[in-house]
């Protein structure tokens, strides 16, 4: 019977240990030769690095989770973020892992993270040239089975996007409410963003703005034109007078870059992903259910297996939250699916 007790006082020790347990984050900055850009960019980019609390444990390595922020966002990892991913940890929703968010803030506030001879290669950077450096400078397990990458809005995006690209370097993919898949509702041509981006002559008014800005961000990295100030992009369409014009090469090339149309060209690649997942809040604003729901049944038709699911909630209310998507879902799908080994 003494025996049994100190059994269950050890086991009853551990556990508390283990949920006291927490990891930390360490950051850098990363000097970047594919970011090298005649836009204005600067290509040194901060990087942040949560690493878990066994991070230590000699002759132990770890798969890494790539995290893409959103528009406006950064490189941070918000003390909530790591209260999340420690959560994640200690309630064994998830295996210890490494997770990298690199800043992809932009002078016009988000790269969309795509190769733009204007503003650099933000989809190499994150692929290829970060990937190298954290394999190089942490305890990761260095293959494509063991490495994930998601995000949230711009992010999700750019996971589809980057998952979507570079099959060989990633395997799972988590997109939270992605945007810009497609031309849809606050971004369609009959929205009146582009009568308002059109209105519009200075850098200083159009960062006063909401969604001409993210056209602009949009623009620069889909359509840069080097020859035309103060935003040197161009946009599929504009206005003369109260008439709209489909610039249909510039049309052309934002499709080239838009989910819902690349999918089709990229069926092969998708399919060499071991998993897909989208999700989004039934009460996110209006573009959100429409363009996932779009791409959700493109991906269908083309037979290429992946998770789309709505949950209750808005654009941000269920994201870094305890009772939110990253802790109940996103880690789960990831250790359902990342090779641990």
């Amino acid at each position: 019977m003494r025996k049994l007790f100190v059994v269950v006082i050890f086991f009853l020790a551990y556990d508390c240990f283990a949920q006291q347990a927490t990891g930390k984050v360490v950051s850098f900055v990363l000097k970047s030769k594919v970011l090298q850009n005649t836009g204005g960019e600067n290509p040194n980019r901060k990087v942040s690095v949560y690493l878990p609390p066994d991070y230590d444990q000699a002759g132990k390595r770890f798969p890494v989770i790539y995290y893409l922020h959103g528009f406006m966002g950064t490189d941070s990892i918000y003390s909530n973020m790591k209260m999340i991913l420690d959560a994640g940890i200690s309630k064994r929703k998830i295996r210890s892992f490494i997770l990298v968010q690199a800043d992809h803030y932009t002078l016009f506030e988000g790269s969309f993270y795509t190769n733009s001879s204007l503003t650099g290669n933000w989809a190499d950077f994150n692929s290829k040239e970060l990937v190298d450096y954290i394999d190089k400078n942490f305890k990761t397990i260095a293959n494509r089975e063991s490495r994930g990458i998601a995000g949230h809005s711009m992010g999700g995006y750019g996971a589809i996007k980057l998952g979507m690209l570079y099959p060989e370097v990633f395997s799972v993919v988590y997109a939270l409410s992605p945007g810009l898949l497609a031309f849809v509702k606050e971004f369609g041509p009959n929205s009146d963003s582009y009568r308002e981006l059109a209105r519009i002559k200075s850098v200083e008014e159009l960062k006063k703005t909401y969604y001409p800005k993210v056209l602009v961000a949009v623009a620069r990295a889909w359509s840069p034109n080097p020859n035309k100030p103060p935003f040197y992009c161009d946009v599929p369409f504009t206005y003369e007078g109260d008439k709209m014009i489909i610039n249909q090469s510039v049309l052309d090339k934002w499709h080239e870059n838009m989910p819902v149309h690349m999918v089709t060209a990229y069926a092969d690649n998708l399919r060499k992903l071991k998993a897909i997942k989208m999700d989004w809040g039934r009460n996110d604003a209006p573009r959100f259910p429409v363009q996932i729901g779009m791409l959700s049944q493109q991906l269908e038709n083309l037979g290429i297996d992946h998770y789309a699911e709505e949950y209750i909630g808005n654009h941000g209310n269920k994201i870094w939250t305890l009772d939110g998507r990253v802790l109940n879902d996103l880690l789960p799908f990831f250790d359902d699916h990342l090779s641990f080994k």
